[in-house]
């Protein structure tokens, strides 16, 4: 019996087929064999001369539309705002939330091309009921057929920190299990079977992003570019910012030439002030991805049907809300890193509207305002006049539950560069930022702020 065995017992007796299962094991030996997977400096190069969205010959990609599928990673609940149900189910505009929005987009693209464009949710066992019952409201259109729209996220068991056994907690058998992380796109689409169902109907492209990113749209002119070139795999980069510095980067490895990510837990101490020195490594991951879902299908059967990513190792409790709980490790793989196991992968600078997620109330905040606009297609974009940089926000910990912002208000942001508010406020209707403003109320009681326009102060 193999150390391996009890866990793929487990992951059988729940369901799980052959390549979730083979991608578990894959990163259960690596985690045996104590793999750091670190990425020194000296054996990379930094990305540079990459192509640039907005640079590219205008390509009508209208014709392609109905060989291409979006695919949307919905396995998020919004627990860090204070939310119980799935994160694509929170409020842009009254009435609209960030799956209405997903499906305007997709219905608009449909009339442009007169085609069926796929539009495919990887939900998880968290996430699916909630979306699929919303979904129910677009019955006509033929979004509300878990067959049509849902590709299921697996679950992988935790691993005991003291044993490398799976963990046991009678208390609540269901955290004995986590998500694999967003890498799963890849196993969840085989076996689910939805690549070879996407092949036989015609399918040839996938445009992936994060359902949070409301930046991310499938653009015509980038699906054209993509198919032109052939290859297999094509990575959306944006610049780095000083707010970046941390974040993992696009680089070449010398040995052959492929793009590959190196996060942060992959860069050695003495690499860290190279790593984050973003003149230097110019380019993060948006997590925006485009695939050739062929060339995606003949990889994975080279790699025995499990792509070779890098196993990430985190370090936690099997019940997170409990810290005195028994230590485990989540094992788990991130769906960018696959650029470098295609030869031939490309990556495209995009704009830094195209990356616009939604992690935290004051994104929240930023987007519910008037700095952002919604368009009928589901378009949300920064608006002209911001000229591609939405305003910075800070709020403090009194607003970290999206609740609290309906007490806060949504003032006029449009002319806003930074806000900083600390402490209980109420913007009334009408106020108006300008420039650097910052508000501050130390008292229990919540401060009012009336109409009027506030420009560059502290208030």
């Amino acid at each position: 019996m193999s150390d391996f065995d009890p866990f793929e017992t487990k992951m059988r007796a729940a369901g799980m087929g052959d390549a979730p299962v083979a991608v578990f094991k894959r990163n259960y030996e690596a985690l045996l064999r104590d793999e750091t997977g670190l990425i020194p400096e000296e054996s990379i190069a930094p990305a540079g001369d990459l192509p640039k969205a907005d640079e590219l010959p205008a390509g009508d990609g209208a014709d392609l539309l109905g060989q291409t599928v979006i695919v949307k990673l919905n396995g998020g609940l919004g627990t860090g705002m204070g939310l119980l149900g799935p994160k694509s189910l929170l409020a842009v505009r009254k009435g609209v939330n960030f799956l209405d929005l997903m499906v305007r987009q997709t219905l608009s693209l449909r009339e442009q091309s007169g085609t069926k464009v796929r539009l495919l949710l990887m939900n998880s066992f968290s996430t699916s009921e909630d979306t699929l019952a919303h979904l129910q409201r677009y019955v006509q259109q033929g979004f509300a057929d878990a067959g049509e729209v849902e590709m299921m996220q697996n679950m992988v068991p935790k691993i005991d920190a003291q044993t490398l056994k799976p963990v046991e907690w009678s208390a609540d058998p269901e955290q004995e299990w986590c998500p694999p992380g967003h890498g799963d796109l890849y196993p969840a689409l085989v076996g689910s079977g939805w690549l070879d169902r996407l092949l036989a109907e015609g399918v040839r492209y996938a445009f992936v992003s994060n359902s949070d990113n409301l930046g991310a749209i499938l653009d015509p002119a980038l699906l054209a570019f993509f198919a032109q070139s052939s290859a297999p795999f094509m990575m959306e980069v944006t610049r780095r910012t000083a707010a970046d510095r941390k974040g993992g980067h696009l680089a070449i490895r010398k040995s052959d030439g492929r793009l590959l990510l190196r996060e942060v837990a992959q860069c050695p101490d003495a690499d860290l002030d190279a790593f984050q020195d973003i003149d230097k490594h110019q380019y993060f991951n948006t997590n925006s991805l485009w695939l050739n879902l062929e060339k995606l299908k003949v990889q994975l059967t080279a790699d025995s049907g499990a792509l070779p990513l890098p196993m990430i190792k985190n370090n936690k409790t099997v019940d997170p809300r409990d810290p005195k709980s028994p230590a485990v490790f989540q094992l788990e793989i991130a769906m960018g890193s696959a650029i470098e196991c295609f030869e031939g992968a490309l990556a495209v600078e995009v704009p830094r509207s195209r990356f616009a997620p939604v992690k935290t109330s004051a994104d929240l905040l930023a987007l519910r305002s008037d700095a952002y606009e919604v368009l009928p297609d589901g378009q949300v974009r920064l608006r002209a006049e911001r000229n591609g940089v939405p305003p910075d926000i800070s709020l403090s910990g009194e607003y970290k539950l999206v609740d609290s912002l309906d007490a806060l208000g949504v003032p006029s942001l449009i002319q806003c560069r930074s806000l900083k508010v600390s402490g209980l406020v109420n913007f009334e209707e009408g106020v108006v930022l300008e420039g650097d403003v910052a508000f501050e109320n130390h008292q229990s009681e919540r401060k009012a702020i009336p109409a009027g326009v506030y420009n560059n102060g502290n208030y």
